[in-house]
This record gives structure tokens, sequence and C-alpha cells, in this order.
């Protein structure tokens, strides 16, 4: 599943691509025809990402018709160059005007939307490290009340909004920090230094389009190593390294399931 620093990304070249046009609005799938009809040629005038959920903003700029995406786990999204080909059957929603296109594919979620439903999602969201309007005070609230490993507590969308898979296991190696630890024996020197750490990589990750995550002393041309080959791209210290030997250490990475989903850490890096 995209973690948000794609969403944001992705809402960065909505508005790049379409924001001030009135582009075509189409369902080629037929799933959302019918809202597609009432938002044809209607102006997009606001994108926007809170976590992994992305919102179209349709007419004025207190727009009332929002379009709510997330993509889950096998959404796409394919931006182009017009003239846009016929589109495939398997297109939810394609927005097209005379320079560009852009096609959504398989999302866990594309539905019509008012205002107040659209601040429903974002009340029942946790802080976005992407947002300017993100309160990690508010996070970490839960967090330092919670018996939860904080490695759970990281990628619970109600706790903090946007972090995922690799995101929680890099920024737990980068601060040493044991992945089972529970969340009220997380510091709040801890939380800050794991919060401001978290605003900066993720930020990286939507210029670049990809997550980054290890420190210059470590990269591929600092140590001497070939680079890392894997299709979520980037170097990161144990996310999909498990049985590797660490970059710091040398010791070999872990692997467990925590949370539904595969945790990695080093044992040495991140001692109890």
């Amino acid at each position: 599943m995209p973690e948000g620093h794609t969403i944001h990304r992705l809402a960065q070249d909505y508005a790049a691509a379409f924001l001030g046009t009135a582009p075509r609005v189409t369902s080629p799938q037929g799933k959302f025809s019918d809202a597609a009809a009432l938002l044809d040629r209607a102006a997009l005038t606001r994108t926007e990402a809170h976590g992994k959920h992305l919102f179209l903003g349709f007419r004025g700029f207190h727009a009332t018709d929002w379009v709510h995406i997330h993509l889950g786990l096998f959404g796409k999204v394919g931006f182009g160059a017009a003239p846009a080909p016929p589109p495939a059957d398997t297109v939810r929603l394609r927005l097209a005007h005379r320079t560009a296109y852009v096609d959504l594919r398989g999302p866990a979620a594309c539905a019509l939307i008012t205002g107040a439903e659209k601040q429903a999602i974002h009340d029942r969201l946790g802080p976005d490290p992407l947002r300017e309007d993100a309160d990690p005070d508010r996070a970490y609230h839960r967090v330092s009340r919670s018996r939860t490993t904080v490695a759970a507590l990281l990628m619970d969308q109600k706790v903090i909004a946007g972090v995922g898979n690799v995101y929680r296991a890099e920024v737990l190696f980068r601060h040493g920090i044991d992945p089972y630890r529970a969340g009220r024996d997380i510091t709040p020197a801890q939380w800050d230094a794991l919060w401001q750490d978290l605003v900066a990589l993720m930020r990286e990750g939507v210029r670049n389009n990809r997550i980054d995550t290890v420190r210059p002393e470590h990269t591929p041309e600092a140590m001497g190593r070939p680079p890392r080959v894997d299709d979520h791209g980037g170097e990161v210290y144990v996310y999909r390294r498990a049985n590797l030997p660490c970059h710091v250490c040398g010791g070999a990475i872990r692997t467990a399931d925590l949370a539904a989903r595969n945790l990695f850490w080093c044992p040495n890096c991140q001692r109890p």
C-alpha cells in the first residue's frame, strides 16, 4: 500500500496537471459514472492529502464536491500527455483536458462526498507529518498512554496518518528504538525526535517520489557496496533486508510479523 508521501505527491501532480482547468471527467469502468457526469467540465479548484487519503475538490474554493480516493493495495494512478488514448475498461476515473490526462485504476475507494463527509475522514485520522496543521502532541497523547508496541502505534492511522511499513521500520532504526517497546515508554524527547525525522524523511520522499532513509555515511558510494535493488526503490537500513548484514553494526537484520505486517529491525542497534 502506498505510504503518505506518495499520496501527497499525487496531490501535487494532480494540481500541476489540472488545477484551474475544467477537465472532462469520465468513468470508463462505469462504477463512478453518475458522479463523473456531475463533475464533467467542472473546475478543479483544490487537491489535498491526509495520510493515505487523496481529495480532489471541484468548483468553488470552498468546494462542496469532493472526490475521495484511497488507493488501498491495488490502486494505481497514471498520468499522460494529450491526446489521451482510448481508456481501458479498468479505469475507474479519468480526468482529461487539452494537454494531459490521468487514469485511476483499482482504488479501494473512489467516491463523491460532501464537505461534511470529508471532515469526518479528517477527524478520524491522526496528525499527518506532511500537513501544516499537524499536531504531534495529539499523537503523543495517545502513544504515551498505550501499552501497545510503538511499531504497531506508528502503523495505526488513527494515531499518526501516512506512516506505513517502510517508514515505521526505518525511523525506529534511525533512532535506535526497539520496535517492541511500549508506547508509554517512549519519552517526550524521543517522540519529538521521531516526529521531526518523519517530517524530514517524508518531505524528501515527496520531492524524490521514493523512500530514502540512509544517512550520507551509509550510502552505497560511501560504503563501497552495490546499490539496493528493490521495486520499492531507495536506500534503506532494515526494510526488506531480513538476514542481511546491518549497514551500521554488521549484525543480521531480523523480521517478524507485527500488526499484520512484516516488521524489520536490527536487534543490535535497537536493543530493548
